[in-house]
């Protein structure tokens, strides 16, 4: 098969795979006139974006899609009759210099079906990356699929050579997978996980003891072990797992392995579906409402609980989750920007972590108004009715939990559009 053939196929095999963003990345250091190639900063061709906007151009494909695994959900599923195709590791090399060179990348994602059995397709893998990095220099971007069952002196290699890894929860439960992945179990993947994390706490506690300037010298030539950490996928709408049990196993696994980003991926319909499967996508906007409630979880000092209240399960889809927690919890507010501390400026609606910085920094010269924070473009349409400014109670305009969920929502017809991934 011509390599433009395998290119077409195999790129397109890995669209469905949303795990690929380059945040944390850095820049490989070389010694003073060493000679490399690459880059994760910059822009060319966007296939991702990292949490501060850059864009970030990847090369976006599957060392192959033939797979001894059989996941429903899967298009590239062993029992599927899909096109097939694989590159040698030599081939995936040369396109990725060669589309570099060409200024249409700045990295490579790089995934695989399961070939032969785990140790060897995770060899292939490693194979990829330590060719890119020795024999061309290669300093930019290399996110690596990770297969848990592959043995931890290969997962080790793969995190030398690689900037991340990550291991594909797909399904939040183990009764999700029994039923559309039987090969695979939740208890194997999350020991993958555990085995980088175990990996890297290992690396970054032995250069931390470094104490010599020779050790640290030695230490600090040495590549670290996937220094932009690990990410995983789960797929949201393939089974019936609520928002809560997708939520509860993120929070599980940021707590537990130290994941740097979890990835939530709109279940899209493939040709020749099994009847298991859902006839057609969520809502697009339940995908982007699981993210802003993973937002609240990870960086506003929101419980589990306080996003997803158990006698809820699902988050609802015409409020943003910030915005839901503060029609439930009206006793909570308003909040005084001129007094509050962060941890309560975080929890009004509308307000993000880099505006109530700003709040907090300009406080220190004198009380704010409402004129200061539209100063400080800060969405006050959504935020007034929260607070209490200098020259602004919202006692005197106090709008019904009615009132503000019409206020606050999205447009019915914006919240029935579909997942396309074409």
């Amino acid at each position: 098969m011509e390599l433009e053939r395998k290119l077409e196929i195999l790129a397109d095999a890995a669209k469905y795979d949303a795990s690929c963003a380059s945040s944390g990345g850095e820049r490989r250091k070389t010694s003073p006139g060493a000679q490399g190639i690459g880059s994760t900063t910059g822009s060319g061709i966007c296939h991702s974006y990292a949490p501060d906007g850059r864009c970030i151009s990847l090369l976006k494909i599957l060392l192959t899609n033939v797979c001894i695994f059989d996941c429903v959900y899967c298009v590239n599923r062993r029992s599927s009759d899909t096109p097939r195709a694989a590159f040698t590791p030599d081939e995936v090399v040369k396109l990725t210099i060669d589309f570099y060179k060409r200024n249409y990348i700045e990295g490579l994602f790089l995934s695989s079906g399961i070939i032969r059995n785990p140790d060897y397709t995770m060899e292939q893998l490693v194979r990829v990356a330590k060719s890119l990095r020795l024999e061309y220099g290669f300093r930019g971007y290399i996110h690596l699929k990770t297969i848990p069952e592959a043995s931890p002196e290969l997962i080790e290699a793969a995190g030398r050579w690689a900037d991340r890894l990550s291991v594909n929860v797909e399904l939040p439960t183990q009764v999700g997978l029994e039923k559309l992945a039987p090969e695979k179990n939740l208890r194997r993947i999350q020991g993958g996980m555990a085995r980088i994390r175990g990996i890297k706490e290992d690396d970054l506690d032995r250069r931390r003891k470094a104490n010599s300037e020779r050790q640290r010298s030695q230490v600090s030539r040495e590549r670290a072990f996937a220094p932009a950490g690990q990410s995983t996928q789960m797929i949201v709408g393939a089974d019936e797992a609520n928002d809560r049990a997708v939520l509860s196993r993120a929070d599980t696994l940021y707590k537990s392995y130290q994941l740097r980003r979890v990835y939530y991926s709109a279940y899209s319909p493939i040709p020749h579906a099994s009847v298991l499967l859902p006839p057609k996508s969520p809502p697009l906007v339940r995908e982007n409402r699981l993210y802003q409630a993973d937002w609240l979880l990870r960086f506003y000092g929101f419980s589990l609980d306080e996003v997803v209240p158990s006698d809820l399960g699902d988050l609802p889809l015409e409020l943003d989750p910030k915005s839901a927690w503060a029609l439930r919890h009206r006793e909570f507010f308003p909040v005084d920007v001129n007094a509050a501390p962060r941890e309560a400026l975080l929890r009004v609606p509308g307000m993000g972590v880099r505006s109530v910085e700003r709040i907090i920094e300009a406080r220190r010269f004198g009380k704010l108004s409402l004129a200061d924070l539209r100063r400080m473009r800060l969405p006050l349409a959504k935020a007034s009715a929260f607070i209490i400014a200098a020259d602004h109670s919202p006692g005197v305009v106090e709008l019904s939990n009615a009132q503000l969920k019409v206020k606050l929502g999205v447009p019915a017809e914006q919240m029935l559009l579909p997942l396309s991934r074409a």
